[in-house]
C-alpha cells in the first residue's frame, strides 16, 4: 500500500442519457473525487460515447470504462478506443479491463474461454500498439500485422478482479487492480492474493495501485439506502461462489432462490429475497456515518476506493454526501 492519501472514485452506470452521466461526473469532480468509471453493459448506453461526454464536461478527474471485456470487442479495437479516449481527455484515461460476466456473455452467444489469459494478452497487445509497434498475435485471439495509425499517450491498465488467479495476475502485470468486493473480510482476502502476485511483478512495472471497487448505497435515510442496495446485491449474491457465501454465513438456498428468480426475469421476487445479511456482505449501505466507518475499514487494506453502483437512492445527492464522507476519511 502507498503512504499517499487514499484515492477516491465513483462508478456511473449509463442507464441514463450520456448528458446525465457527464453532469454527474462533473458533480463528482466538484465534490473532490479523483476518478470516475463508466460501467459497460450491452443493455445500457455505450460507455465510450458516455466517456467522451464526461471528458468534455470535466477538467481534472481521471476517467475510464469500469470495466470492458475483450470478448464483446476485439482487443485491438479496445486498444484503439482507449487510445482515442486518452487523446480526447488530454491524457486522463484509465483502461478498466476485465473478463466480463459469464452469464451476460452467454446471453450474447459468447463463450468466456480462458479469461485470465485473454485479459493478460489484451494488456500486452494494447501496450505494444500504444508504443507504436506492429503486432502479430496468435493466442486467445488473433491479430495480423495490426498497428495504430496515430500517436498515443498510453493509459494505465486497471484490471477488474475477484477470483484468486485474476488477482495474482493483475498484481504481477497490471498498473492497478480493481478489487470487486465490498466487505473488509473479502478485501483482506483479496489483498493476500495480490501480495502473492507482487512476488512476480517486474521492477519496470513500478508500484501497483490497489483499489476496492465497492458497491455503495448512502443516504441520510439509512433504510432508503439499504432498499436501494437490494438490486445490485441480488446480482452479486447470485454469482457469489459457495466459499464467499460461507465466509459471511449466508444461506446458500436463499442465494439460489435469488439467482433462480433473476434468471427467470422475476426481478421483484429476487430483490425481495435479498436478506439484510446479504446487503451487509455485498454492499456498503446506510447513513453517512455507517458508510464512513466501513470505508475506513476498507482503506486499511487498499490504496483507494471506487464507490460503485447504486451509490444511493438518488445518485446526485449520494455523490455530494460521499464527497463529504471521503473528505473526512482522507483528512490527516
Amino acid at each position: 500500500m502507498s503512504d499517499a492519501p487514499p484515492t477516491t472514485g465513483v462508478e456511473l452506470t449509463p442507464n441514463a442519457p450520456t448528458e446525465t452521466v457527464a453532469s454527474l461526473a462533473a458533480d463528482a469532480e466538484r465534490a473532490g473525487f479523483d476518478r470516475v468509471f463508466v460501467s459497460a453493459h450491452y443493455d445500457n448506453r455505450d460507455p465510450f460515447l458516455a466517456l467522451s461526454r464526461v471528458a468534455a464536461a470535466t477538467e481534472t478527474i481521471r476517467l475510464g470504462p469500469g470495466v470492458v471485456n475483450p470478448y464483446e470487442t476485439h482487443p485491438v479495437t479496445l486498444a484503439s478506443r482507449m487510445a482515442t479516449l486518452a487523446e480526447r481527455s488530454d491524457g486522463r484515461a484509465l483502461f478498466g479491463l476485465g473478463a466480463g460476466d459469464a452469464s451476460t456473455l452467454a446471453a450474447l452467444g459468447i463463450e468466456r474461454e480462458r479469461p485470465l489469459r485473454r485479459v493478460l494478452e489484451t494488456a500486452r497487445v494494447a501496450r505494444a500498439l500504444w508504443n507504436g509497434e506492429r503486432v502479430d498475435h496468435d493466442g486467445t485471439f488473433r491479430a495480423a500485422d495490426a498497428a495504430l495509425g496515430y500517436d498515443v499517450s498510453p493509459p494505465p491498465i486497471y484490471v477488474g478482479a475477484q477470483g484468486p488467479d485474476m488477482l495474482r495476475m493483475s498484481a504481477a502485470h497490471a498498473d492497478g487492480v480493481l478489487v470487486n468486493a465490498a466487505h473488509p473480510d473479502d478485501i483482506a482476502a483479496a489483498t493476500d492474493r495480490i501480495d502473492d502476485g507482487l512476488a512476480d511483478r517486474p521492477p519496470e512495472r513500478g508500484d501497483l495501485d490497489t483499489v476496492a471497487f465497492t458497491s455503495v448505497s448512502v443516504a441520510r435515510d439509512a433504510d432508503a439506502a439499504r432498499r436501494a442496495a437490494r438490486a445490485p446485491v441480488a446480482f452479486v449474491t447470485a454469482g457469489a461462489p459457495r466459499a464467499v457465501l460461507d465466509r459471511h454465513d449466508l444461506d446458500p438456498e436463499r442465494a439460489a432462490t435469488v439467482g433462480d428468480a433473476l434468471r427467470a426475469g422475476a426481478y421483484d421476487e429476487a430483490f425481495a429475497a435479498v436478506s439484510p445479511a446479504m446487503i451487509d456482505a455485498f454492499c456498503v449501505a446506510g447513513d453517512p456515518e455507517t458508510v464512513e466507518a466501513r470505508l475506513r475499514e476498507t482503506l486499511a487494506h487498499v490504496d483507494g476506493v471506487v464507490a460503485g453502483s447504486p451509490l444511493g437512492p438518488d445518485r446526485a445527492s449520494a455523490i455530494d454526501v460521499l464527497g463529504d464522507v471521503f473528505e473526512r476519511v482522507r483528512a490527516p
